[in-house]
């Protein structure tokens, strides 16, 4: 009887948080290891049919280096990166289609519909949803986004249906390669998401990278932009620059959790503690009742 209290208690500690959720946009940045190991992707799948079926929008922007890396390793193609951005020719920007749209976004998709009817990927080609503009010459088809056109997503949600969107981007000449979390970040700010929230392989923001006792659970946007200013390893500052520029843009709160937590997601959303880093607007006093 005990194990059966505590779970109705748990239900009872997120039905307020189910309440503010309700109706609500957040966009999910879909990476690290959560999305390399089939469990743990079919984990993260199932916390976003259950965010759906309790009344949020999710939308999923998702990337995939490494597998594009193994890709191009196996064909024998030469890997190259400059300031952490992935060279990338024509030849490679087809390699980077192949994976992202033809192989990660549907093994996604085909991970939520395994529940129902409710996911349908998209890249950022489609229908321009994302327009690119090339971030230079030396990198090739790498882009950023420089216009989001939110008409087909906005559809499918009204249509009552989850959008998986691979971070790719139409701009001259073709399609574009873009970061995923510069795409997550502008796509939150278009769609006036309640939140954007991004999955990685760390529990979030750390005072001291080297202390794990040092996580900092809440930061203020003008503490994440001095972070940005100094100290954030170089895979955190895609994310945090993300946070930044949508929270300036006027979405309410950001997100960094480990997607390798067991139902990170629902912890973060649905519960008091939460077990990430959290990013909100300076004025916002901790006791505020959003989400």
């Amino acid at each position: 009887m005990e194990h059966l209290l505590t779970k109705a208690e748990t239900l009872t500690e997120a039905l307020p948080w189910i309440k503010r959720a309700w109706g609500k946009t957040v966009v999910i940045k879909y990476g690290g290891a959560a999305m390399n190991d089939p469990g743990l992707r079919d984990m993260v799948a199932s916390d976003v049919v259950l965010m759906k079926l309790m009344g949020m929008n999710p939308v999923i922007v998702h990337g995939g280096g490494p597998e594009i890396t193994q890709y191009m390793e196996r064909l024998g193609m030469e890997v190259r990166f400059v300031d952490g951005l992935r060279v990338t020719d024509e030849a490679a920007m087809e390699v980077v289609k192949m994976v992202l749209v033809g192989k990660v976004n549907k093994e996604l998709v085909a991970a939520i519909n395994a529940h129902g009817r409710l996911a349908v990927g998209i890249s950022g080609d489609d229908a321009n949803l994302i327009r690119a503009r090339q971030v230079s010459p030396e990198l090739g088809r790498v882009g950023e986004v420089a216009e989001v056109d939110t008409t087909v997503v906005i559809n499918l949600i009204e249509d009552g249906f989850v959008p998986v969107i691979a971070s790719v981007g139409a701009g001259d000449g073709g399609s574009f390669n873009i970061n995923a979390d510069l795409v997550a970040g502008e796509l939150a700010t278009a769609l006036g998401s309640e939140k954007v929230i991004f999955l990685t392989d760390v529990d979030g923001l750390y005072a001291d990278f080297d202390d794990k006792g040092s996580l900092i659970s809440r930061l203020s946007l003008t503490e994440a932009k001095k972070a940005l200013a100094g100290g954030l390893s170089s895979g955190m500052i895609p994310k945090v620059r993300a946070c930044v520029d949508a929270l300036d843009a006027g979405v309410h709160r950001a997100h960094i959790l480990n997607g390798t937590v067991p139902h990170a997601l629902l912890l973060e959303v649905y519960t008091d503690e939460g077990v990430g880093t959290m990013i909100t607007h300076d004025a916002e006093p901790a006791e505020a009742a959003l989400l």
